[in-house]
């Protein structure tokens, strides 16, 4: 499966969620930190809803950039 990460910097930090997933989320100083940690959340998040009986919800979210004229 492949998930739609979103991934948000600040001036000091890079958060990551998955909007498939809710409350699956990381956060971290670096873009490389967050996209690894990203990585074992939903991993732990995944094999939470297995452990629970509880279907894992299929990808179906999907991004675009649109470019704006100001």
């Amino acid at each position: 499966m492949r998930y739609m990460i979103v991934i948000e910097h600040s001036e000091t930090t890079f958060g990551a969620y998955i909007p498939d997933l809710p409350g699956c989320v990381a956060a971290a100083e670096t873009e490389q930190e967050v996209l690894e940690l990203i990585q074992e959340a939903i991993e732990f998040h995944l094999e939470g809803l297995k452990n629970a009986g509880v279907t894992i919800p299929q990808p179906h979210s999907y991004g675009k950039l649109l470019d704006i004229r100001i």
